[in-house]
């Protein structure tokens, strides 16, 4: 928590790093960052209590928060890889094509693909019927554990 706050902080402030790489490398910082903040409170509170339940609502959350991060991450290494290609392809034109717009956007397209893919994968496991169990053999609401307590077929949450 402390390092990817840090490495926000420190690109913030420091004039030297407002390139787009480190502008691309501190939104997955702070990705990371909400990431750790998903999943690690509850796992202490588990480990510290002998009532590990979380409720419906809370695993859906959290589901949904962990998704959001996961995907989020994903497109935002997708960007990334694509800002070094255009360094190395392009470097005379680099800051033509990635231009402080460009960067803005690109970062503010991988946040809203990562909360409508987490929504349409929210909605999936919300239609499923029914569950043969309501215990999680697992720390947080992952997809996969999720899944595998369905009574009915769940090919298109897979699929997706």
């Amino acid at each position: 928590v402390l390092a990817n706050l840090g490495m926000v902080a420190l690109i913030r402030v420091s004039s030297r790093l407002h390139t787009p790489m480190y502008f691309f490398l501190s939104h997955l910082s702070f990705v990371d960052f909400c990431y750790s903040s998903t999943i690690v409170p509850k796992m202490l509170a588990n480990i510290l209590n002998k009532d590990k339940a979380i409720s419906y609502l809370g695993c859906m959350v959290q589901f949904y928060l962990f998704c959001t991060c996961v995907i989020t991450e994903s497109f935002l290494l997708a960007v990334m890889a694509y800002d070094r290609f255009v360094a190395i392809c392009n470097p005379l034109l680099y800051m033509v094509y990635m231009s402080e717009k460009v960067c803005g956007e690109l970062v503010s397209c991988c946040y809203l693909c990562g909360l409508v893919c987490s929504l349409i994968n929210l909605c999936l496991v919300l239609e499923i019927p029914s569950y043969r169990s309501n215990v999680i053999n697992h720390f947080f609401c992952d997809l996969p554990p999720l899944l595998s307590l369905a009574c009915s077929d769940v090919t298109m949450n897979n699929v997706l």
